[in-house]
């Protein structure tokens, strides 16, 4: 008998992430798994030499950000306390084998480190309160947090870290002969993760350091010479352009980053930026497809050289997926190196003529690969899924659907092969927007699979605004939330009905994010659903415009324009606008710490049901951020996942059936 996933798998699971080749191709990675009697994420280092099995590395629970030396004889990593209020703090350890050695004690902990190319020095980011004081002890630290708080930029606030008051991110420099650490960077500004040059003299990095920079979002490249400790930060390439993670051709000459010229919106690209002043070139442009760094929720890799210098190996969305391409450092057609339909790839380490990634696949939530970069086969490393190795999800089949104005709307159905007839459907709806499903396994959507178990179908469509389909779609819910995409929902929905798959009847929709946005703009505008699971939402734009952390870059780059610019648009984007015609019962799922979409939104949604007697629930989460469904606490996953199949079960299976 096939066993399906349920909910409860998510105690089982164990991922591989993060892979660090060594100078000699040895691989070593960090391995996630969830305590659930700690209620935490643990992360620990493993090591698998060629054709042996993976071993712990070790003894920690909060181990990450491996890093080899470059000859490989020396592996630094963060370490973080289990306790909550400790700080990651850099640690070495001998390849060989021994005890690891703490490198730094500094007061809100280090960031990931970066070896210099001679091994002597490694860069890194840490955190600094730009208000302290030389000395100053916990019971200063304490006044200080408790004194009233002044923002003068809009910038002020970040979701996962709260009110940042003076705390600002610098790049700090750690001699490993001397043990000495220095800061390289400092003022009113964040320092992206550096990058040395070639020759290991220069740090380069990305930052928004122009007084305006909250209201322009631009974040343009620096270099600053990693030996003069007074030396001035010099700006290169264009200042309006929107830098991320950063690298250095081999010839020192230029830097390559992912970004976007003139500031945020539309696709990234893989720009490769003259130190001399020339012009960007986008090396990924022939592929029109949205270049991926990686970070929570969205997949990728910073892009690394490889083959001397001469390639550049990145990360690319394509109908959904995340793949590795490699392009040639002055330009050409970029190629896939690795990828295919349901193929995920977060991670990469490039070394010794291999690649080394985390592959998500359409039955594996992850594993390690490498890749021989010369046309060799592609290996895996690790079978650290093999306790759910016996289940096999429920395929999501692609399928396509053509709307009235002729857009072409991808999406996958999960649904029991052998079942037939009318099913109640969910129609799930992804965040972002720009966001998208694919058929990968998913750990954090596993109320999926319980839903099919039980007779479900559901349906995961990527709508206009979705990646992986060019920048033309991509971009085409800018200015237009819900006006533009909510018919990419509503007819296949219709299609699904007609074909017999879906009960019109037995209806849901649901959502995270956007998808939370979504799932109010349709029930307000549309009496099909019988219920309706709203997750961290949007509701009224205007407030979300003044009060998210991203509140300027929403209201510039997504709804058009600030709200006092924006007349009558906003209202037609506006779910709180018509709120008064819901009738759907509601289930609303917000953490208390989320500043991308404020539990305001959520709390302005529930109270308007709730004033108009239409079925609704409001659960918070302590604490917890906007990622918590991804990265938040077991219990509060777990939760997350249990609290929507019951409320579907609640609702939808109370309807009279055929």
């Amino acid at each position: 008998m096939i066993r399906r996933p349920r909910i409860d798998d998510l105690h089982s699971l164990a991922v591989p992430e993060q892979p660090a080749l060594s100078a000699h191709g040895e691989l070593v990675y960090v391995l996630r798994t969830l305590d659930m009697d700690a209620d935490r994420t643990d992360r620990v280092l493993w090591r698998v030499r060629d054709g042996g099995a993976p071993q712990r590395l070790t003894t920690g629970h909060q181990d990450s950000s491996p890093a080899w030396s470059p000859d490989g004889t020396r592996l630094a990593f963060l370490r973080t306390p289990t306790d909550e209020a400790g700080a990651p703090q850099l640690w070495l350890l001998p390849a060989d084998g021994g005890e690891p050695e703490q490198l730094t004690r500094l007061p809100l902990g280090a960031g990931a480190p970066v070896w210099s190319p001679d091994g002597a020095r490694i860069a890194f980011t840490a955190s600094v309160d730009l208000a302290a004081a030389e000395g100053e002890d916990d019971a200063a630290r304490r006044r200080r947090a408790a004194a009233p708080f002044v923002a003068g930029r809009l910038d002020y606030q970040a979701d996962g870290s709260g009110f940042l008051r003076s705390v600002r991110s610098h790049i700090h420099v750690l001699d490993l002969t001397d043990r000495q650490c220095r800061r390289a960077t400092g003022g009113d500004w964040h320092a992206g993760v550096p990058a040395w040059s070639p020759d290991g003299t220069r740090l380069a990095f990305a930052a928004a350091t122009h007084p305006d920079a909250d209201l322009t979002l631009h974040v343009p490249l620096h270099v600053v010479d990693a030996d003069d400790e007074q030396a001035s930060i010099r700006q290169v390439g264009p200042a309006d352009l929107c830098a991320g993670p950063v690298t250095w051709t081999a010839d020192g000459r230029q830097l390559l980053t992912v970004g976007t010229p003139g500031g945020p919106g539309g696709h990234a690209g893989l720009l490769r930026v003259p130190l001399d002043g020339g012009a960007p070139i986008d090396l990924a442009a022939p592929l029109d497809r949205n270049v991926m760094p990686g970070g929570t929720g969205y997949p990728g890799a910073a892009p690394q050289l490889t083959d001397d210098g001469r390639t550049v190996l990145f990360c690319a969305r394509d109908r959904g997926c995340t793949h590795l391409y490699a392009v040639d450092v002055t330009g050409g057609c970029p190629r896939r190196v690795l990828g295919g339909t349901g193929d995920v790839v977060f991670g990469l380490s490039a070394a010794a003529g291999m690649a080394a990634v985390a592959l998500t696949t359409q039955t594996s939530y992850g594993e390690i690969v490498t890749v021989d970069l010369a046309g060799g086969p592609v290996r895996v490393r690790t079978g650290h899924g093999a306790p759910l190795a016996e289940v096999t999800p429920y395929p999501r089949v692609e399928r396509e659907f053509t709307v009235s104005d002729g857009t072409r709307v991808a999406g996958w159905l999960i649904r029991d092969p052998g079942a037939s007839g009318p099913q109640p459907l969910l129609l799930d709806i992804h965040g972002g927007p720009h966001n998208a499903w694919n058929a990968a396994a998913d750990e954090v959507h596993l109320y999926h699979q319980e839903l099919v178990a039980r007779g479900w179908t559901v349906l995961l469509l990527n709508p206009r605004g979705s990646d992986g389909y060019g920048e033309r779609f991509y971009t085409a819910v800018v200015g237009a939330w819900g006006t533009a995409d909510a018919a990419d929902f509503l007819e296949p929905l219709d299609d699904l009905v007609n074909e017999g798959v879906a009960d019109p009847r037995r209806l849901a929709v649901a959502g995270y994010s956007y998808g939370g946005y979504m799932t109010c703009y349709l029930t307000s505008r549309d009496s099909r659903f019988a219920a309706a699971v709203a997750g961290g939402p949007v509701i009224d734009p205007v407030s979300m415009a003044g009060s998210s952390d991203e509140g300027h870059h929403l209201a510039v780059h997504e709804f058009g324009g600030p709200p006092w610019l924006s007349g009558d648009g906003l209202a037609a984007m506006s779910p709180l606008a018509r709120v008064g015609q819901v009738h759907t019962p509601t289930l609303i799922l917000h953490g208390t710490a989320d500043l991308r979409c404020p539990i305001g939104q959520a709390q302005q949604w529930f109270t308007a049901l709730r004033e108009r007697g239409v079925p609704s629930r409001l659960v918070l989460y302590p604490n917890a951020s906007h990622t918590f469904i991804v990265d938040g606490r077991p219990s509060h996953r777990l939760d997350f996942n249990r609290r929507i199949v019951d409320w579907m079960s609640q609702h939808v299976h109370t309807v009279e059936e055929h």
